[in-house]
Order: structure tokens, then C-alpha cells, then sequence
């Protein structure tokens, strides 16, 4: 059986100056079933093209958000890119079913240790918690979301841990 081609939406404001977004990128750039799409490169000014993305959501069946964690969200280019790409009679709505039986899967990095999320840590909730307006849109598009592959404590994160994270992650998206 063949691997499923596997579309990379890629979301750092500026993955060139990126250590830990870059390399996981860099990681799984290779796979022959997967698309890496820097999104923030693609479109500098802001000014997506919505066909050509739409066509390349189509065209996959594995749908992967990269990006670093921003102010408990997605980076402002990612919800920009959901905003306009996700449309009704697209993504959800009256014939808006091109996503559905898709899987959406989520590759994040957060500054903060695990610890730090949950009811008693710095930042007061559960990754999971946060991750519920994803989810809700998952469910509303007719994806099923996948278990995150998340990178906690990147600030501080060595060279060889994020090697190993980086193996991890092309192992998930290998056929």
C-alpha cells in the first residue's frame, strides 16, 4: 500500500532564522509523500492564493500544521492561511466536505516545559485544553485529529534532543 501524501503546511514568520521549525522541516523534506510548504515564504505580502491552496489540500490525505506555539495559538500566518483557505462550500458548509476523512496532524514546538501546562503550572491549562479551537475546527472540516507531536522546552532544547525529536517526527510521516 502506498504511503499517503502528506501535505506539510509549514508556519514560522521567518523559518530562516528558525532553529527548531527549520530542522524539523529539514528532517522530513526528503520523503518522497510529503510536501513541505512554507507558507510564509510562499506568500510574503500576505496574498494567498486560495485555488492553488485548496488544490494542494485536495490533492493530500495527511494534513500537518508545523509551526511554533505563539501566544497559546497558532502563528498569526497560520490563522491567516486558515481564515482565507478554509472556506464555506470548501472546507465545512453547504458542499464543504473536501477535507472530510482527512488527518489533520499538528507539529508544534513551546518555549515552556511540559510541566508548565496543566491546572497547576505556569500556564494555567493542558496543551490539550488550548489545542481545543484546532480540534473544533478538525471536527467542523471533517478531520480526525491526530495525537500532536509537540516539542516542549524548545528555548533550551540541545542539538542532540532535537535531533532525536527530528527522527521521531520523519519515523511518523515515513510510509
Amino acid at each position: 500500500m502506498p504511503a499517503p501524501r502528506t501535505l506539510v503546511v509549514v508556519a514560522h514568520p521567518d523559518l530562516a532564522a528558525s532553529r527548531v521549525t527549520a530542522r524539523l522541516a529539514d528532517a522530513i523534506r526528503d520523503l518522497d509523500h510529503v510536501t513541505v510548504h512554507d507558507i510564509a515564504a510562499a506568500y510574503p505580502d500576505g496574498r494567498i492564493d486560495i485555488a492553488h491552496e485548496q488544490r494542494l489540500l485536495r490533492d493530500h490525505d495527511v494534513i500537518v500544521w508545523q509551526f511554533p506555539w505563539h501566544w497559546y495559538s497558532v502563528p498569526g500566518v497560520l490563522k491567516s492561511w486558515i481564515d482565507q483557505v478554509l472556506t464555506h462550500g470548501f472546507a465545512y458548509g453547504s458542499g464543504g466536505t473536501a477535507l472530510h476523512g482527512k488527518t489533520l496532524r499538528l507539529v508544534t514546538s513551546a518555549g515552556g516545559p511540559a510541566e508548565s501546562y496543566g491546572a497547576g503550572g505556569y500556564n494555567r491549562f493542558t496543551l490539550a485544553e488550548l489545542l481545543a479551537p484546532i480540534d473544533a475546527t478538525a471536527h467542523l472540516t471533517g478531520m480526525r485529529l491526530a495525537e500532536p507531536l509537540v516539542l516542549f522546552g524548545a528555548h533550551a532544547v540541545s542539538d542532540e534532543d532535537l535531533a532525536l525529536h527530528a527522527k521521531r517526527y520523519r519515523e511518523l510521516l515515513a510510509p
